[in-house]
């Protein structure tokens, strides 16, 4: 009982403190799990020692990381990984290789490692943090990037290599024989277990799953789940293979289940806290006083490790077909050391593939990767686009440049996105001549089948804009998700032809000023516009007229979205007018008799507004709708009547207008 009131008491405690520094960190739009480090470390033995059982925490760590494979498992789509093949296999592939294979020259040269000590100081320094560095894509919008996709393409790629690595440290320890034999020998008994596990999980998960949805229990659900998950690890590691891969394995099994989704929404909070648990565990792990005494050491090894992997992470890059700023800004959004790798380094410490005091330089210089790594992706776009400029870095597209006529008043489209695909269709339709640059290069593969005047290259480069013949242009649309480049591309249009109509759809309003500083005539912002798409369509669901409803919307507009921030003074007055409008959406129609007073007088005249408080919103005569009349509109019988207000005020309206009312319609 002590020994569980002792976990209880360390498990409040580390709640208790890492709320507040995660809080901090959410304030400084860092990641929180960089909030879990940094409280592990604060708590941890070498600081305030407010846990005392911390090989109990890493048990729950442990869970943790079961929890994360799985949940990976379950969002991993087939689909998604023969869309991103190449990416995977020879990028994510390439990275992964070139980095084990520069780490152990490195480890071998500068620390005199043995060769099967400096292979494994490569499989560690190879994988990256997926956490962290698609948080942090997210945080800062920029996971549909080109930067983005290929990095999330490479963390994949790392996520799956991370099996073979754990099968290859017994040998490296030098447990089992290190020969081509061994190897062979090893792979095949593992992707025999693997085989047989996933045949048996595929024929029994369904039938359970079909089983307990009859049953409509939550909990009953979840609990199977779970059971899943950490009996398919159980079995995978009785198989001699790693916790983590049976977890991953239930989780591809289950994915391809139609219950796949709630399975995920029920397993998420569980991962969430656990995965929290692990980063504090693994900040707990880092000894302060081995930090002090070894800094010089630890941060040559930081220095080495982000060199090291930003290189051989651009060169993959490279070898995909990327361009320079593309393939440098993604390189170093991988140039950190993954959740992974300290696993990696427990199983390495135990096997005695690394020394005490190695091991604890190893986990700091990690660490500290992992800290910096929001920083390090900040300042990743403007890097790319400074080196490209000032080195004029040549970039080797896989696809042949397309010959394209001379064209001028064109529309330049930078991305071939959704935006992009659907103006292009557009402007054809409607005859107007446009040039498309684009970097995706299957992107451009498909544009090319349909005949699209794609050119491959990067809008932030002057050489391409002037491909596209910005010089001659009418107008530059930018959509694309980068932000930062999206900035280059409007000041560098702007300087190469500064009479240039420049449209630019960003995400965030935020990002609005800045644009207009730098010359754009228009910025459409998408959280504001799906706004005014719903605030539109609400309006007209309450019998608000289509005219009105474009009024407002325009209004909101012209003022830079500023009415619909609580600090604007416009802003109340708005939504009074509409809340008398909403209050008074009743609509009738009547028509004006030939011997009705009203005949021959102007709305003005009339006063129904003032006098009744109803609005005359539109006035049909014979062929001809006049859509809100203006006050001079002068009667004439026959006409007929729109009128908005309440249904009091109408019935006393219509009762002026005539002694004998000839309604057509009341809605």
């Amino acid at each position: 009982m002590h020994i569980e009131t002792s976990l209880l008491r360390d498990l409040v405690l580390l709640l208790l403190a890492s709320l507040p520094i995660v809080f901090v960190c959410g304030r400084l739009r860092l990641p929180t799990l960089i909030g879990y480090m940094l409280t592990g470390i604060i708590i941890g033995p070498s600081a305030l020692r407010v846990v005392h059982d911390v090989q109990a925490v890493e048990t729950l760590a442990e869970i943790g990381v079961v929890l994360l494979l799985f949940t990976i498992g379950l969002e991993f789509s087939l689909e998604k990984l023969v869309a991103m093949q190449r990416v995977v296999t020879l990028g994510g592939g390439l990275q992964v290789l070139l980095t084990i294979a520069a780490g152990a020259v490195v480890a071998r040269a500068v620390a005199d490692f043995a060769w099967p000590q400096a292979a494994f100081a490569g499989f560690v320094v190879a994988l990256s943090s997926t956490a962290i560095v698609l948080k942090t894509y997210a945080d800062r919008a920029e996971t549909d990037t080109p930067h983005g996709r290929v990095a999330f393409g490479i963390l994949l790629s790392q996520d799956l290599l991370i099996v073979p690595m754990m099968l290859f440290v017994p040998l490296l320890a030098g447990k089992q024989q290190l020969t081509a034999g061994g190897v062979l020998l090893t792979l095949a008994k593992a992707v025999i277990a693997v085989l047989l596990i996933v045949v048996v999980a595929r024929r029994v998960f369904p039938f359970f799953l079909r089983w307990l949805v009859t049953l409509r229990s939550r909990e009953v659900f979840v609990s199977f789940a779970v059971l899943a998950c950490l009996g398919t690890a159980w079995l995978t590691a009785q198989a001699g293979l790693s916790l983590a891969l049976g977890a991953f394995i239930a989780g591809v099994v289950l994915s391809e289940s139609e219950y796949s989704h709630q399975i995920v929404a029920d397993i998420l909070p569980f991962r969430d806290i656990f995965n929290g648990i692990f980063f504090v565990s693994v900040g707990m792990l880092l000894s302060l006083n081995v930090l002090a005494d070894a800094w010089p050491m630890v941060a040559a090894l930081v220095a080495l490790i982000v060199v090291v992997k930003t290189l051989t992470a651009f060169v993959a890059i490279k070898a995909l077909g990327r361009t320079t700023r593309v393939a440098l800004t993604a390189a170093l959004g991988l140039a950190q050391i993954g959740e992974f790798s300290f696993i990696l380094l427990k199983v390495g410490a135990e096997s005695h593939l690394l020394s005490e005091s190695d091991y604890q330089v190893f986990l700091a210089a990690s660490i500290v990767t992992m800290l910096a790594t929001p920083l390090v992706i900040g300042i990743a776009p403007a890097v790319g686009y400074q080196v490209c400029r000032l080195t004029g870095l040549p970039d080797t597209p896989e696809v042949a440049p397309m010959e394209l006529p001379p064209v001028s008043g064109h529309v330049v489209i930078a991305g071939y996105g959704l935006n992009g695909r659907n103006l292009a269709r557009v402007l054809r339709a409607a005859g107007i001549p446009y040039r498309i640059i684009e970097l995706n290069i299957e992107s451009i593969r498909a544009g090319r089948k349909q005949g699209e005047p794609i050119i491959y290259g990067d809008g932030t480069r002057r050489e391409v804009l002037h491909a596209a013949g910005i010089e001659g242009a009418r107008i530059l649309v930018v959509a694309i998700s980068d932000a930062t480049a999206t900035r280059r591309i409007a000041a560098l249009a702007r300087e190469m032809k500064p009479d240039l109509h420049i449209i630019v759809r960003t995400r965030f309003v935020s990002e609005m000023n800045g644009l207009y500083t730098l010359g754009v005539n228009q910025v459409i912002p998408e959280e504001f516009e799906t706004s005014l798409e719903i605030f539109a369509r609400v309006l007209r669901e309450y019998g608000l007229s289509q005219q009105y409803i474009r009024q407002q919307v325009e209004l909101i507009r012209r003022e830079g979205y500023r009415l619909l921030d609580e600090a604007c003074p416009g802003r109340e007055m708005l939504i009074g007018e509409l809340a008398t409008l909403i209050e008074n959406a009743t609509t009738a129609a009547m028509r004006l008799p030939a011997d009705s007073p009203a005949v021959g007088r102007s709305l003005r005249e009339l006063a129904l507004r003032p006098m009744f408080g109803v609005t005359v919103v539109a006035i049909q005569r014979g062929a001809e709708t006049v859509v809100n009349p203006d006050a001079d509109f002068r009667l004439a019988a026959g006409d007929v009547f729109v009128l908005l207000g309440r249904p009091e005020s109408l019935e006393k309206a219509m009762e002026s207008l005539t002694t004998d009312v000839a309604r057509v319609e009341e809605a």
